[in-house]
């Protein structure tokens, strides 16, 4: 009886080893494809920053050139200098849009899957964040340049301006205050896209310090 119970609790114990060797190696295969999906998140980020840099960079220098062209032409709209007609040439480089599209989806998925929890990092899973917070800021002061594009320049070329008799060489823009007010106004808008650009660039250098 007792050789019995001794071997009815060795069969116990042994399966309980089993049981837990199973559950140990079933965890560590979990962790170890948790860091592997980790890593994945981070290179695709990292991946995501470098393309994000690179743009910003571009809009940067697309918008150097956009106020160094309204620094020339300002002073000549609503002057009688000869130059003018000629100057204003150039003023067509300024309507053009320079958006910005931020590489965020690999961020967005790891929010919405609840994978952004794999980055146990506090301070590298608030970097992130933050730099993504950014994000939002920066674009808001782009939407100032958008909102003067769309509501005052736009309908300033469709009233005031005369193709026509821009097609033949002659000076095609009427009521030149009113030219110049929205101009300056684009000027003050590009700069504080320039600000906000140039710290969306510095967000992406502190970032990709972290990354792994």
């Amino acid at each position: 009886m007792k050789k019995k119970f001794t071997y009815a609790l060795g069969e116990i114990l042994i399966v309980i080893v089993g049981i837990s060797i199973a559950f140990t190696m079933n965890k560590c295969s979990e962790n170890s494809k948790s860091e592997a999906l980790k890593q994945q998140y981070l290179e695709n980020i990292k991946s995501d920053i470098e393309i994000d840099k690179k743009n910003l960079k571009s809009i940067f220098q697309s918008i150097d050139k956009k106020i160094e062209t309204l620094n020339t032409v300002l002073p000549l709209i609503n002057t009688d200098n000869p130059e003018k007609h000629s100057k204003l040439s150039t003023i067509y480089t300024v309507f053009t849009s320079t958006d910005f599209f931020p590489k965020d989806v690999t961020y967005q998925t790891m929010i919405n899957s609840g994978d952004f929890k794999l980055i146990d990092d506090f301070n590298l899973k608030t970097a992130i964040e933050n730099h993504y917070s950014n994000y939002k800021i920066m674009l808001k002061d782009y939407e100032r340049l958008d909102i003067i594009h769309k509501e005052y320049l736009g309908k300033y070329m469709i009233e005031n301006v005369d193709f026509d008799i821009m097609k033949k060489g002659q000076f095609g823009y009427n009521n030149e205050k009113l030219f110049k007010n929205i101009l300056q106004s684009v000027n003050g808008a590009l700069m504080i896209k320039r600000r906000a650009t140039e710290q969306g660039i510095k967000s992406c250098d502190s970032l990709l310090k972290i990354l792994p």
